[in-house]
């Protein structure tokens, strides 16, 4: 896991529409770079729903979103249109970019432990600095306390 102020990993990913996307190009605004299981399941899509339904205040506040999983952009596509989602998802079938950030972790469900993605968000301020981790994100009120976070700063 990443720690607080230290310089996010760059990385370049294909989002919903194919478009190849490097954090980089997101260092002149605050970015939320969150890291999720899987497309349309509850948890997941009550937090991109969350977010998606306060947006307009993030972009009053010049946060960019960057939602992270393992499914293809294909999948994201779905996703973002089943549930107007006016933000980027990013495909990292390979991991790379999940593990360098730390969301590669050891999970348990009924009794059985196994690797997948933890739920956990990072803010980075317009150097693409980490000035605040989530690390047990509540999907349903992650998207309130990012804005809260920021408006505080």
């Amino acid at each position: 896991m990443l720690t607080i102020g230290t310089v996010a990993p760059d990385f370049t990913l294909q989002d919903q529409n194919g478009t190849f996307i490097s954090l980089h190009d997101y260092h002149h605004t605050y970015c939320l770079v969150y890291f999720y299981p899987k497309d349309d399941t509850p948890g997941c899509t009550k937090e991109a729903c969350a977010i998606a339904d306060i947006y307009t205040e993030f972009e009053a506040l010049n946060i960019n979103v960057i939602g992270i999983s393992k499914d293809s952009p294909k999948t994201h596509k779905k996703f973002a249109e089943k549930y107007n989602l006016p933000f980027r998802l990013l495909s990292d079938q390979e991991g790379e970019t999940i593990d360098a950030y730390g969301a590669w972790q050891n999970k348990s469900m009924f009794g059985r432990s196994f690797m997948g993605i933890a739920r956990i968000s990072y803010l980075l301020n317009l150097e693409g600095v980490v000035i605040k981790i989530y690390p047990n994100v509540d999907p349903a009120t992650h998207a309130l306390q990012i804005l809260a976070d920021v408006k505080a700063l």
